[in-house]
């Protein structure tokens, strides 16, 4: 599945990597529309509204009749600010060794209410997807995925499972607010994953988070 990603975010997405990495410096102008235009494939009204977000943010400066520059660096932000700008193959790759370990403890310390827990979170999910409502379908896709971390048994890959799903939570809201067909698609795998935990089945467990995984384009 394509997942639809606004065009100024990917604009948005790409310079600060380039700041961050030291492509482009403090103070020195960054392309003009045209060149921004021709590398990143948008039309200009997506390289304007990304420039004014990155502006209105301070990363940068337009000056009339000059051109927009770099206003500062991107070098002292917090963990939570990096994994915002993190793109969807390193958020789906960090996923997969946490999910991978989550899963397979899962299958050894689960008790009867996780189980129920994830349940009732599917449901939900389902529901979400029937009544077409986006936002609630990934707020209980990513409560079933915490659920099953905090099933793990290990205090500490759940909390930092939680804190990664922050990210999950912005890329999701990326997605065209009314595309529900990437969550649609996936229930399947998600009802499967949860009975592979209640039956204790780590292999089965660990192969339908890589579909999962695999299938969230």
């Amino acid at each position: 599945m394509k997942t639809t990603i606004k065009l100024s975010d990917k604009v948005i997405i790409g310079i600060q990597k380039d700041i961050a990495s030291g492509k482009l410096k403090k103070g020195e102008k960054i392309p003009a529309e045209p060149e921004l235009m021709a590398f990143y494939g948008v039309g200009r009204s997506s390289i304007r509204e990304a420039i004014k977000t990155l502006a209105i943010s301070g990363i940068l400066k337009v000056q009339q009749g000059s051109g927009t520059f770099v206003a500062s660096k991107i070098k002292d932000e917090t963990l939570s600010q990096r994994l915002k700008r993190a793109d969807f193959e390193e958020i789906n790759s960090v996923r997969s060794l946490l999910e991978k370990e989550i899963v397979r403890l899962a299958c050894q310390h689960r008790s009867d209410q996780d189980i129920l827990t994830m349940q009732e979170h599917l449901q939900q999910r389902k529901k979400a997807i029937e009544g077409n409502q986006q936002k609630k379908c990934a707020e209980a896709d990513i409560a079933f995925h915490i659920s099953i971390a905090k099933s793990s048994g290990n205090h500490v890959l759940s909390d930092l499972y939680e804190n990664f799903s922050t990210v999950m939570r912005n890329f999701f809201s990326l997605r065209d607010a009314e595309d529900i067909k990437n969550f649609a698609g996936s229930q399947h795998l998600h009802e499967s994953l949860a009975a592979a935990i209640a039956q204790k089945n780590p292999q089965l467990a660990e192969q339908l988070v890589l579909t999962i995984l695999d299938n969230n384009y």
